[in-house]
């Protein structure tokens, strides 16, 4: 199981808080770091909308020019997911290709972790 996102992210700390204190180990992929490759935003991207994936309330978004807001499909949402990571909704938490969850609702993990 691997969870996406930015270490620096409130959202991201409360996820993987969380998960510490429910003893469940993931593997955790730091966009900063380890950027994103094409082949998993287009795997997401068949799993999800763009809408959901992108996260149009952030910093990186209100920093966005009017051109790269435009987004109308999944190339453009795509080529964006790449060249500004910070941009996609997180945390993601996957397992085995299998995007589980976006963001984080602990009554949604619960649900996912049986707990």
């Amino acid at each position: 199981m691997k969870l996406y996102g930015i270490p620096n992210c409130d959202t991201v700390k409360k996820a993987r808080t969380w998960l510490a204190d429910n003893n469940i180990t993931v593997e955790f992929h730091d966009f900063k770091k380890h950027g994103l490759s094409t082949e998993l935003a287009q795997q997401w991207l068949k799993q999800s909308s763009w809408e959901q994936l992108l996260n149009r309330k952030g910093m990186t978004w209100r920093g966005l020019t009017d051109e790269q807001k435009a987004i109308t499909d999944n190339a453009a949402a795509q080529q964006l997911m790449l060249e500004k990571t910070s941009v996609i909704k997180r945390p993601l938490l996957e397992q085995d290709g299998k995007l589980l969850h976006i963001g984080f609702d602990e009554a949604a993990y619960k649900k996912i972790f049986n707990i």
